[in-house]
């Protein structure tokens, strides 16, 4: 017998340690482990080298965070600034809450004869359009008014008069997405841009200088046009700009003969003055027959001659922020501080602001938030804190408004893709990822919900800060097109080609929206 012990002792040695000695490779990561692998590799591009990379996703069933990368440290959010604003302003207002403008007068009529003022008076809405006091000054013709012998009256005391937000670079102040905020204001087009003028520039004959048409037809800003036509299929050269601190704007450069015509948007210094000069010529066109106009407070028990009510608020949604209107978000803080405090002002708004935030689970105590879109550089907030309050807010009845006024990625109309219409179409975020872009010179983010593969929703927030050249908007779409496919194994590269815009500048920096480019 002992003669087998040894062939024995080897038999079962190598039966136990054969498998040890021949085991397999370690298998793929999965799940959790995995996304932490793709989303490390994917924020590991040089292109953030020296930058702040902050990104946070969680997983509202199970309240577990799936990745964390500077969670608690504070960035310039930009426009992603703007899902507080409207949590907030849900809260505090209700979605069905609407903008009035009124028309009211105390003076005496004799016949067609009114003799005094007639009082334009706001309360903020953002949505006016010149076919909107048109149709106020067709109410006021059908009550029998022909001839108003005092003025008509702007009123925007609604809110205070501080049009301009605390840390916004004074040279965009002719831009557009810096426009003045005001309580009464004029909107150009259906994209709701208030406080702006919309100009049409077309080329004549070479030489002769280009015809420039604004909508709506106004004297609040002062053409000045020094852009000549230049020869068929010359280079464009064409500059419109609001001189800073006035109402002159200057149109500059060439446009070729040959040319489609260009549009540019321009901000107006005193939109209450627009919103008056705009309703007078349409009482001009209606048969009323106004000599002046100016400013003043509606007296107490004026009567009303006309009125208009704006869209809910959850309507009004949609274009802010499918296309990030920064006077959108301006108001509806001014109209909270209006609403809770009496003050229509960013102290009073703000301050209601970060107590609606507080009653959904957010800390404002780690928030710095100057104004309610984000234009300000001043802004900061941490990436856990936006996470949490894009979890927290699914629970309100509001919920599904505040969800669909997100953009859509992929989707080619502006009403439903806004900001993310020419981002991760053709892969699995198309139609999935709703979330909120935002950029600046040197910031970009981008922070949201996407239906994660096995039908989970998971919420994300991604704050880039610090970058130099090209916004990484891709590593962006890359980070939600891996959350579109968890749980998932790892994978080495994002369905997601590159971008390069290149640059560092304003232009560069701006969200597209405010380009027109999206």
């Amino acid at each position: 017998m002992r003669r087998w012990v040894p062939v024995l002792v080897l038999i079962l040695f190598g039966v136990l340690a054969g498998p040890l000695a021949a085991a397999p490779p370690s298998a793929a990561p999965t799940g959790s482990d995995a996304l932490r692998a793709d989303l490390d590799r994917i924020l590991a591009d040089p292109r953030l080298a020296g930058s702040h990379a902050g990104v946070v996703v969680r997983d509202p069933d199970t309240d577990e965070v799936l990745y964390s990368r500077q969670p608690a440290a504070r960035a310039t959010p930009a426009s992603t600034a703007k899902l507080f604003t409207a949590a907030a302003a849900l809260d505090e207002l209700g979605p069905g809450h609407r903008f009035r403008t009124e028309v009211r007068t105390a003076a005496p009529r004799d016949g067609s004869l009114l003799l005094g003022d007639l009082h334009l008076r706001g309360t903020g809405d953002p949505t006016m359009l010149a076919t909107d006091y048109d149709r106020l000054a067709a109410q006021v013709a059908d009550s029998g008014v022909r001839v108003v012998r005092g003025a008509v009256r702007a009123d925007a005391t609604w809110f205070d008069d501080v049009p301009l937000g605390t840390g916004w670079a004074w040279d965009d102040e002719p831009y557009y997405y810096s426009a003045p905020v005001s309580a009464l204001t004029v909107a150009p087009t259906e994209d709701y841009d208030a406080g702006t003028v919309l100009l049409r520039v077309s080329p004549s004959a070479p030489g002769r200088p280009v015809r420039v048409e604004a909508r709506p037809a106004t004297g609040a800003i002062r053409v000045d046009v020094r852009a000549t036509t230049g020869d068929p299929g010359s280079e464009p050269a064409l500059s419109v700009t609001r001189e800073h601190g006035g109402d002159r704007v200057v149109v500059s450069g060439s446009l070729p003969a040959d040319a489609e015509p260009v549009e540019e948007y321009t901000s107006v210094r005193d939109p209450a003055a627009y919103a008056a000069d705009v309703f007078t010529r349409a009482l001009r066109a209606h048969g009323v027959r106004v000599d002046r106009t100016g400013t003043g407070a509606t007296p107490d028990g004026a009567r009303l001659l006309a009125e208009r009510e704006s869209m809910p608020l959850r309507e009004l949604l949609v274009p802010f922020l499918k296309l990030s209107n920064n006077g959108h978000a301006e108001v509806l803080v001014k109209e909270m501080g209006r609403h809770a405090r009496g003050t229509g002002s960013w102290p009073a708004g703000l301050d209601v602001l970060t107590g609606r935030l507080a009653e959904l689970g957010v800390d404002p105590a780690r928030l710095r938030l100057v104004d309610g879109s984000g234009l300000s550089a001043v802004d900061g907030i941490p990436p856990d804190q936006q996470a949490l309050l894009l979890d927290q807010v699914r629970s309100r009845s509001w919920f599904p408004d505040f969800k669909a006024a997100l953009p859509l990625a992929g989707v080619p109309d502006r009403m439903v893709g806004g900001t993310l219409r020419n981002r991760m179409a053709g892969t699995p975020a198309e139609r999935n990822v709703a979330a909120k872009t935002g950029s600046l010179s040197g910031v970009s983010s981008l922070a949201g919900y996407v239906t994660a593969a096995d039908g989970r929703e998971l919420v994300f927030s991604v704050l880039f800060n610090d970058f130099l050249g090209g916004a990484p908007t891709d590593l962006e779409d890359a980070i939600a097109v891996r959350l579109a496919q968890y749980p998932g194994t790892a994978q080495r590269a994002p369905a997601v080609a590159r971008k390069d815009t290149g640059g560092s500048g304003a232009e560069s920096g701006a969200e597209c929206s405010w380009t027109k480019s999206c």
